[in-house]
């Protein structure tokens, strides 16, 4: 059985998430090394275990590699980097195959895995356990990862920083990653973590804005702290916000999946029953990508004042509608919907980071020692614009990518040098915890407000004003105060922020995500916009 708990001496490779990217990379590692998984919070307390909809992968008959390549393409605008497509693309099927092996209980019509369809996809190749495919996957790879021992699986880390040559006893201005210093959550003390290898798979920075989809502990960590290292960060203006969250009062960041909308789900205007998409886009109607959809329902919010738009199935079969839908009828059912009578109403939230962390197709960032895969990246599969239920598979692609590339190199991984401990002389606790509450709700607003869906130039001035204000308030409480999980995440969500801003001034067009008032129109090439510290 894989051991919960941690010991002072070195491992062979850290794993930072315990998601299906995270996880992928321990399970395909710990025949041949040690490896230590580190979790913020909960080992399932990532977005994996939140994705409904399900995976993309040709299985159907009728269904190419091309014809999702082509897909993929669309949907991201151009932006995405073809050989990166057609790496990912093309190992799906393995993935799934991998996924079968591990127990993961697909939905099968009769002896075939049954698949659905989805927003942007011209087949259907959706593998789905049901409405809650994350939550099966998370668990099925958890409970492979326990039941190894090689992997120890250690819960309860907020990840600070990476640990570099600069933290060395014998000072070096090199830039290569040790490992990580991590707050104990229960104890407050700050521990060092150290490996030949380090893979990052923290996910993304979905919690910067007021409404999302993404789990608490979303903030960006991940791709602040290879910034800090020195890893180049691509596309970060490219953030998904997802057509269909729940508009309810009393329940947040509840998703209704694109799987609805495949299975013939209509959007309503609430007051006269049209349907709207028909003016944005008649011949996909709402079957077109995320970004379409997502900008349709805004527009018909913001032109007509509305609160919401309605989502409506029920001119499906109730059985059909239950049958495919079993968790989102029973969670709206409890809220007093029947979504196989009532439409739902529905707005726009964030729900993806298409930008991040610059990766190549081995999963090395530019950082020696550091691999990394999944939401916290930009790989070049994405583009644009995310084509639904591609993100699992590339956690699976990259996760193993990392594991088989740090493996190949093995022999060239030295083991860590002596790593000077975290300092906690300096600093005091605080009474003024009421700052982090208070920067963490003002950024979350002013990138909902000023970074969202529609974008203007002034607008974007005015989020990097703030950020600059904020920056140095933060800096100031950081280096006087003791670290708390909330501290950490609010400085790595303002960077996170800085980071999405200042890509979003940078790219002088409307593609794809990014859509601003101010330069409306396609530019002749697509670039992506590369950030580098």
């Amino acid at each position: 059985m894989a051991k919960h708990g941690g010991r002072n001496e070195p491992y062979d490779v850290l794993v930072i998430g315990s998601g299906a990217a995270g996880l992928t990379a321990a399970l395909a590692l710990a025949p041949s090394v040690r490896v230590l998984v580190l979790a913020k919070g909960s080992l399932t307390g990532g977005s994996t275990a939140w994705a409904q909809g399900g995976i993309a992968a040709v299985l159907d008959a009728g269904d190419t590699f091309e014809d999702h390549i082509r897909d993929t393409m669309v949907a991201g605008a151009g932006l995405n980097d073809r050989e990166t497509v057609e790496f990912v693309i093309e190992r799906a099927p393995q993935s799934i195959d991998r996924l079968c092996e591990l127990g993961v209980p697909f939905n099968r019509e009769e002896h075939a895995l049954h698949l659905t369809r989805e927003g942007g996809h011209s087949h259907r190749r959706i593998v789905h356990v049901d409405d809650a495919t994350g939550w099966a996957v998370q668990s099925a790879l958890l409970k492979a990862a326990e039941d190894h021992p090689n992997i120890t699986l250690l819960p309860g880390r907020t990840c600070i920083d990476f640990i570099t040559d600069r933290h060395r006893e014998a000072f070096s201005a090199a830039g290569r990653v040790w490992g990580v210093y991590a707050l104990d959550e229960a104890s407050g003390h700050v521990e060092r973590h150290l490996a030949r290898a380090t893979v990052l798979a923290t996910g993304g920075a979905g919690r910067v804005y007021q409404f999302s989809t993404a789990p608490r502990g979303a903030t960006g960590d991940g791709i602040a702290m290879a910034w800090r290292a020195g890893a180049r960060v691509s596309n970060m203006e490219m953030m998904q916000f997802h057509p269909t969250c729940l508009y309810n009062l009393d329940v947040k960041n509840f998703l209704i999946t694109e799987a609805v909308r495949g299975e013939g789900g209509h959007l309503l205007h609430p007051e006269t029953g049209r349907r709207f998409m028909v003016d944005y886009d008649p011949e996909r109607m709402e079957l077109a990508p995320r970004d379409v959809v997502a900008r349709a329902i805004d527009d018909q919010i913001k032109r007509f004042g509305l609160d919401y738009v309605h989502l409506d199935i029920s001119h499906q079969p109730e059985d059909f509608v239950r049958g495919h839908f079993p968790t989102i009828h029973e969670k709206l059912l409890g809220l007093g919907i029947d979504m196989t009578k009532q439409p739902i109403p529905v707005v726009p939230a964030q729900h993806y980071t298409c930008g991040g962390v610059v990766v190549d197709l081995a999963a090395r960032t530019d950082v020696p020692g550091l691999w990394a895969a999944g939401e916290c990246t930009e790989s070049g599969l994405h583009g644009a614009n995310r084509l639904a239920s591609n993100s699992l598979l590339e956690c699976f692609v990259f996760g193993e990518a990392a594991a088989q590339d740090i493996l190949a190199h093995w022999d060239t991984l030295e083991a860590p040098p002596a790593i000077l401990p975290w300092d906690e002389s300096r600093v005091t606790d605080s009474d003024e915890e009421v700052v982090i509450k208070q920067n963490w709700t003002e950024i979350r607003r002013f990138m909902w407000n000023y970074v969202g869906i529609v974008r203007t130039t002034k607008r974007l001035e005015r989020a990097a004003s703030r950020i600059e204000l904020l920056k140095r308030e933060v800096e100031d409480y950081y280096g006087a105060f003791r670290v708390t999980t909330d501290l950490i995440e609010l400085r790595n969500l303002l960077q996170a922020a800085e980071l999405i801003v200042q890509s979003a001034l940078r790219r002088k067009e409307s593609r794809g995500l990014h859509y601003t008032l101010d330069y409306p129109a396609l530019a002749d090439e697509a670039k992506d916009t590369v950030l580098v510290p």
